[in-house]
């Protein structure tokens, strides 16, 4: 079995179209997006880009889906980013936070934090 390694983004805080109360449409509010990529490891090698998975290209995917407009649900675009995070064939399970960070005085964020498998993986892979 090949081992797997962690990539990861932190603290990521954007500006993002999300809500489902009327105050929250037509305006951006602050999310703070965590990731987790589970991905092959295979082992030592050169160092070089093209082996491992680029965390700047899976920012930028981000990025782009936060910027695509106005989704009701922090789930929903959850679920949008764990997507295009299985971009990258090598990524074996993603973990996805998104916390809207003004929502509550007395609170820092609310949110929602899911974990997901590429569902074109046989069952045997995704076991592992």
């Amino acid at each position: 079995m090949r081992g797997l390694r962690r990539v990861f983004i932190r603290d990521m805080v954007l500006h993002a179209s999300i809500g489902v109360h009327l105050h929250e449409h037509g305006r951006r509010q602050r999310v703070r997006i965590n990731l987790d990529l589970a991905v092959i490891d295979d082992g030592p090698g050169a160092d070089q880009l093209a082996r491992v998975v680029d965390y700047e290209a899976v920012a930028a995917r981000v990025r782009r889906v936060v910027a695509a407009g106005h989704v009701r649900l922090a789930e929903t675009l959850a679920e949008r980013i764990a997507e295009v995070c299985f971009s990258d064939s090598r990524v074996r399970k993603v973990r996805v936070r998104v916390e809207k960070l003004d929502i509550f005085d007395d609170a820092e964020s609310a949110g929602v934090e899911i974990e997901r498998r590429p569902p074109k993986l046989s069952t045997r892979e995704n076991a592992e």
